[in-house]
């Protein structure tokens, strides 16, 4: 895999100034084996904005999240996270800013041999925190995920949902600006999947943080496109037809390693493509 190279056809690129979106794309390319995953990609997430990402199986979705977190490096193109050049940073630089950029991986990634407790202060007792304040924090958010009861359990004591928000309680106790989710719903049952949407907008509407959702349940963005949390009650409300939420939700979508849409759901709707009138059927 070749290194990472600026765009060649723009000189002023490299003087840009950093960019101003919680995560921004610029013409970023990767193919393995010669073949193309993403192709001169480019797309950007604003700082509160959730966006939610489709695509067929094998479209680069979760390859597209591992080089949002400098996990991978791109053939070409640019990367920006929270106005910092990821693919210009150092390994060192990058553990910094995976501080501020949580994920949550599809399978949950729990360690089997670490109590609930010990999987979500993971980071917290890395960086040094003082045991008192990984304490106040680890039970704070187990009681945000409604898993408090299970802080002295093992991963294999919980059911495959409760480990899933196990692993959202660990993406969110360092405070990210940006959490990246990578298909929290999928192999999950419907109620499950039910549940973990709700956290999931729980997350952006009280805490207002950036995300993007890479999903194969049409069903799960469009309840956070017409829904909101609603703290009063801990349960999600309907908004009124045509009302966006307060926090702005839109959908990229990838077909042949291109971005083919990217828009809030009453554009999605009013597509008349044809790809994306029959994927949203």
């Amino acid at each position: 895999m070749a290194a990472p190279t600026l765009p060649s056809e723009n000189p002023a690129a490299s003087a840009a100034t950093p960019s101003g979106y919680a995560l921004e794309f610029d013409n970023v390319s990767i193919a393995f084996d010669e073949k193309v995953v993403l192709d001169r990609i480019s797309f950007q997430l604003a700082h509160g904005e959730t966006k939610a990402l489709f695509g067929v199986a094998g479209s680069g979705k979760s390859t597209l999240l591992k080089l949002a977190m400098g996990l991978m490096r791109p053939d070409s193109g640019r990367i920006f996270a929270l106005g910092e050049e990821v693919t210009r940073m150092s390994e060192q630089e990058l553990f910094k800013l995976r501080r501020r950029v949580g994920i949550v991986f599809q399978e949950s990634a729990l360690f089997d041999s670490l109590k609930v407790y010990e999987n979500v202060a993971f980071r917290l007792m890395e960086e040094g925190t003082p045991a008192e304040e990984i304490e106040r924090r680890v039970r704070e958010v187990l009681r945000f995920v409604e898993l408090e009861r299970t802080y002295d359990m093992f991963p294999s004591e919980l059911s495959g949902g409760m480990r899933r928000r196990v692993a959202i309680a660990r993406a969110i106790v360092t405070e990210p600006e940006v959490l990246l989710y990578d298909s929290p719903t999928g192999g999950l049952d419907p109620v499950t999947s039910n549940t973990i949407v709700e956290l999931i907008m729980k997350q952006r509407d009280v805490y207002k943080t950036s995300a993007l959702m890479v999903t194969h349940r049409l069903q799960d963005a469009f309840t956070m496109a017409t829904h909101q949390f609603d703290p009063a009650t801990n349960r999600l409300v309907a908004l009124p037809k045509g009302q966006r939420g307060d926090v702005p939700m839109s959908f990229l979508i990838l077909r042949d390693a291109k971005v083919i849409f990217d828009g809030d759901a009453q554009q999605l709707a009013a597509s008349r493509d044809d790809y994306i009138r029959e994927y949203i059927s």
